[in-house]
């Protein structure tokens, strides 16, 4: 898909016009986002084309988030020290307009890559998600995430393997 670029959510986005088939993604884009964005309580970033900038073809949403270490898998808390918790990057709401194939991927190799950039001045070991359901779980899987123990719609990615072209890398598609 060419043409396209992510931004911070802003005023000149079309909020009313986005459709991703869930009510409460839809909701929030229009109704709540922006005052998170004031408020500092999460960073809200809209994927447009170049030749429709104010339309939203997606989104994401970023926040600081830290994790209890226990509820780790094995592998993963084998690379991290010994606290008892961990600082990781929440992707707490990731949506693509219903008319938009392709773009979920898209958004989402965005925030990866953006939350690396940014690791190096805040700290970030890991990424998290909540997933509503179990193709969402799917979704998140198919690009190298996996579940926490004991909670099968909660998933994480490691950022400490994501650069290392012996492991898993940051999805590009």
């Amino acid at each position: 898909m060419k043409g396209l670029r992510t931004e911070p959510l802003g005023a000149r986005h079309d909020r009313s016009g986005f459709r991703c088939g869930v009510p409460e993604l839809d909701d929030y884009l229009v109704r709540q986002a922006s005052q998170d964005v004031r408020r500092r309580v999460t960073a809200v970033f809209v994927m447009v084309a170049e030749e429709r900038p104010r339309r939203i073809l997606g989104y994401y949403t970023l926040s600081s988030f830290a994790v209890r270490t226990t509820g780790l898998p094995e592998d993963e808390m084998r690379k991290l020290p010994r606290y008892p918790t961990t600082p990781a990057t929440l992707i707490g709401r990731l949506a693509r307009d219903v008319g938009e194939p392709g773009v979920g991927g898209l958004l989402l190799a965005d925030a990866l890559k953006r939350i690396l950039a940014s690791a190096g001045e805040v700290a970030s070991a890991l990424v998290v998600v909540e997933a509503k359901d179990p193709s969402t779980v799917t979704f998140y899987q198919k690009y190298g995430f996996i579940t926490f123990r004991g909670c099968p719609r909660k998933l994480l990615f490691g950022l400490q393997s994501a650069g290392n072209p012996q492991n898993r890398q940051i999805p590009t598609h």
